[in-house]
């Protein structure tokens, strides 16, 4: 107890004060100036917004989705819109050699790599499980493996630019939501992995951040469509481009997590201090012999 009081009750003001009122830097849109990014899903919903908030800001962009006609659109609308470039890579994240491939052809195309948008889902529709074993691996496979798939591709060129990975999340991988569990669980996925390799690269002294996004309900088609006559939230939907905005921020920024919807006090009820300090008091258990890279 003396302990607890002496040391650990101190260290943990200290942290929750540092967690809940650092401040952040100053977003500026010129941030993303001439940046090189890929967005995947982008052909509609957020990542189309994503997409144009940041062709206004000057970016490269790369975007692909399944949709080749769809993303040709979205290239000519990127252009108008001020983009320094833009071009389409139409392909499915079912297949794991394509999502491999298509980070490094991106990555020709724009003569390297600033910042990864992961924003991709399959399609999902809100039911009770009946067992259907096929759609939970489909959901793992493409909504979380071919994520790890693509950042793995991607680091060696955001290593050299000191980029960022930008992961789109949902408020169903932080809370438990019914109706969508394959979803839900191929999100809290997302948190697990990228989470540990945040702090593994910290500790490794890679200089690519990593920014999760954990969003509500957003007024996209589908997410309206999905939801109709079985979810009303007295809130209603946050608009999309607002969304893309703020997740834009979220990764010039460098922010570890990033909270959008227009559920009020959803940061500071899901944030979860208690978990970063245990997350920080566990890590003085290992040896970081074991870190060390060669």
């Amino acid at each position: 107890m003396a302990f607890m009081k002496k040391y650990l009750l101190p260290i943990g003001g200290l942290f929750l004060a540092y967690f809940f009122y650092s401040a952040h830097d100053e977003f500026r849109p010129e941030m993303l100036q001439g940046k090189k990014v890929i967005v995947t899903g982008a052909s509609k919903g957020i990542g189309e917004e994503i997409a144009y908030q940041l062709s206004k800001m000057g970016a490269h962009v790369v975007v692909t989705a399944r949709s080749k006609e769809t993303l040709q659109k979205v290239v000519s609308h990127c252009l108008e819109l001020g983009a320094a470039s833009a071009h389409s890579i139409a392909g499915t994240m079912e297949d794991m050699t394509f999502a491999e491939q298509f980070v490094v052809q991106a990555g020709k195309l724009m003569g390297g790599l600033d910042m990864l948008i992961l924003n991709h889902i399959t399609n999902t529709s809100m039911s009770l499980f009946n067992n259907d074993i096929h759609h939970v691996r489909k959901s793992m496979e493409v909504n979380f493996l071919s994520y790890v798939v693509l950042s793995v591709a991607a680091l060696p060129m955001l290593k050299q630019s000191s980029g960022s990975i930008v992961v789109v999340s949902s408020l169903a991988g932080k809370m438990a939501n019914p109706l969508i569990a394959p979803y839900s669980a191929s999100k809290f996925a997302l948190d697990g992995f990228f989470s540990s390799i945040r702090t593994e690269y910290s500790i490794t002294k890679v200089n690519v951040s990593i920014t999760l996004c954990f969003l509500g309900l957003i007024n996209t088609e589908t997410a309206m469509k999905a939801i109709s006559g079985i979810y009303d939230d007295a809130s209603g939907p946050a608009p999309k481009d607002q969304c893309a905005l703020e997740i834009i921020k979220g990764g010039a920024l460098r922010q570890e997590e990033i909270y959008y919807g227009n559920i009020p006090w959803v940061a500071f009820l899901l944030r979860n201090p208690g978990r970063k300090f245990m997350e920080f008091l566990n890590l003085k258990s290992y040896n970081m012999d074991k870190f060390k890279t060669n």
